[in-house]
């Protein structure tokens, strides 16, 4: 085909190609060669952070990556995205009017990659052990509405709520509730390093150097009994430096297929190229970045500076001059796709205005400007992301209330930090996980929100989220989630920035590569196989 670019629909729960794939008319599969996938997301073990792929802790986009193709959950979002269906179950459901207590019953001869049995006692010892480490990722929390496992035999795991969760079937197909073999992880200790073991559609092998791995090898599993249709015998999962560095190898085909992060500047020429043996393939995405405040810092503690900033940064002026076709300027937490949105930061605000912004502050006795430093991850979400913050740091300069400096620190050191309370304002980025608003709201905003933000809202807490996780209907569920977002655009713990579409750029010999990716940017590696160039 001359077309290089494949456009999926922003249609959550019916994420489906309206192009055949680019590459050629062959339908893939096992050629025997490994499949080479570039990223620039890095995995450390540090001090601070000694087990990056233990499933009790590992929290951000790039290690789940890694877990959802080697530890099985019992539940898993289908391909297109839509209701969690059973995985490592062989059903699962509520079984009471309330959506308190929930079942699953195992497949049968289930077994880890080794050849051990998976049983009912496997899940119950993964789940238990997750919820007791209460790991400072704060990935626990996923799991905050369970009161206790019990099991009966060896398949039958009965969930029972300390309330009702209509989102809990999502919630067990994220990797906080994979399942693991309690002979290869402590009950009460993180797994440190990069050794992963379950039973799920591959096996790891990581290739590490300095306590980073540089390289990580899936192979098939043959034990693997679950929904998905394993593509490949092989892939490897190269870890890049930046996005030029990774585009180079891909334009040397030292790798098949690249995805988180590409910049503005090559998702353009690719998306322009007619000739090349590289194809585009565009598709909605969950993402949001927005910036986090320490709500108990003296430099934004006042809710007025917090509000003047959410008045004077312009989104739209920002995404142009950053990110372009790439991002959508957004007015809450909650993306414009997901169902419960509404646009609460720009109700309240409207259009950027630095003389409202002035008023706030000088009805709050604020002495301006306002000095503050804009810290940001310099090599997790994108080369780009400097950019971004100079954009923030002369809008809210240019207003003459703000002094604004802005700092960039490595991942490994930036999360520490963040955790500890040492950044008064910090930008980070939400891959959710799972496309439900709840997601959007409740890690953010819980009792256990794994900002660790001393902003603590008793209503939210205490009566919102409850009232919203009890609606199975999330269209019903729309009153209290929209109270939410309007409670946050008022007093303003976060700034919601924008939301991203999300990109993968493949040799045209790749088959599958459409459907590499979720909407929550959730990497299936099992789609790829390698086909006919040309």
């Amino acid at each position: 085909m001359n077309r290089k670019t494949l456009v999926l629909p922003a249609v959550i729960g019916l994420l489906t190609p309206v192009l055949a794939a680019c590459g050629g008319s062959g339908s893939g599969g096992d050629s025997g060669d490994p499949i080479v996938v570039g990223t620039t997301d890095r995995f450390i073990a540090s001090k601070d952070a000694p087990a990056p792929l233990d499933p009790a802790y590992a929290y951000d986009v790039g290690s789940w990556n890694i877990l959802r193709q080697t530890v099985q959950t019992l539940m898993i979002i289908p391909r297109g995205d839509g209701e969690p269906q059973p995985e490592a179950a062989e059903e699962c459901g509520f079984t009471d009017t309330g959506n308190e207590r929930y079942a699953c019953t195992l497949r049968k001869d289930l077994k880890f990659a080794n050849g051990d049995p998976v049983t009912a006692k496997d899940v119950k010892y993964s789940i238990d052990r997750a919820m007791s480490i209460q790991a400072d990722s704060g990935v626990f929390a996923l799991l905050s509405t369970v009161d206790t496992v019990e099991t009966q035999g060896d398949r039958e795991v009965i969930f029972h709520l300390k309330t009702a969760d209509a989102t809990f079937p999502f919630k067990l197909s994220t990797p906080v509730a994979g399942i693991v073999n309690p002979d290869d992880y402590e009950k009460d200790k993180l797994r440190d390093g990069f050794s992963i073991d379950g039973s799920g559609p591959y096996t790891f092998k990581a290739d590490v150097k300095d306590d980073e791995l540089v390289n990580g090898v899936f192979t098939k599993n043959p034990n693997y009994k679950g929904v998905l249709s394993v593509k490949n015998s092989q892939v490897e999962m190269r870890s890049f430096a930046d996005a030029d560095t990774m585009g180079s190898a891909l334009n040397k085909g030292d790798i098949d297929l690249m995805t988180r992060s590409m910049t503005p500047e090559q998702i353009k020429k690719l998306g322009a190229a007619t000739d090349s043996d590289i194809d585009l393939i565009e598709m909605p995405g969950l993402e949001i970045r927005y910036l986090a405040f320490n709500t108990d810092d003296p430099a934004v503690k006042s809710t007025a500076v917090r509000q003047a900033m959410a008045q004077v940064i312009n989104r739209s002026e920002l995404v142009a001059k950053v990110y372009g076709t790439g991002a959508d300027p957004l007015y809450s937490l909650v993306p414009a796709t997901i169902t419960g949105h509404s646009n609460s930061f720009f109700n309240k605000y409207g259009d950027p205005s630095v003389s409202k912004a002035k008023a706030m502050l000088t009805a709050a006795d604020i002495t301006t400007p306002v000095k503050l430093t804009l810290n940001y991850t310099t090599d997790h979400y994108g080369s780009v992301t400097a950019d971004e913050f100079e954009q923030l740091k002369k809008q809210l300069n240019a207003s003459g209330l703000f002094d604004v400096d802005i700092k960039g620190t490595p991942w490994d050191t930036f999360v520490p930090a963040e955790r500890k309370g040492e950044y008064e304002v910090y930008g980070m980025g939400w891959f959710p996980d799972f496309p439900d608003a709840d997601n959007y709201l409740a890690p953010f905003l819980d009792k256990d929100n794994f900002l660790k933000s001393p902003y603590l809202n008793s209503a939210i807490i205490d009566n919102l989220i409850p009232e919203s996780r009890r609606e199975a209907d999330r269209l019903t569920a729309s009153k209290s989630i929209t109270e939410i977002q309007d409670i946050v655009a008022d007093d303003v713990p976060v700034l919601p920035l924008w939301q991203g579409k999300q990109y993968i750029a493949a040799r045209d010999d790749i088959t599958g590569a459409e459907w590499a990716l979720n909407s929550s940017s959730t990497l299936q590696l099992w789609e790829l196989g390698r086909g006919v160039s040309g």
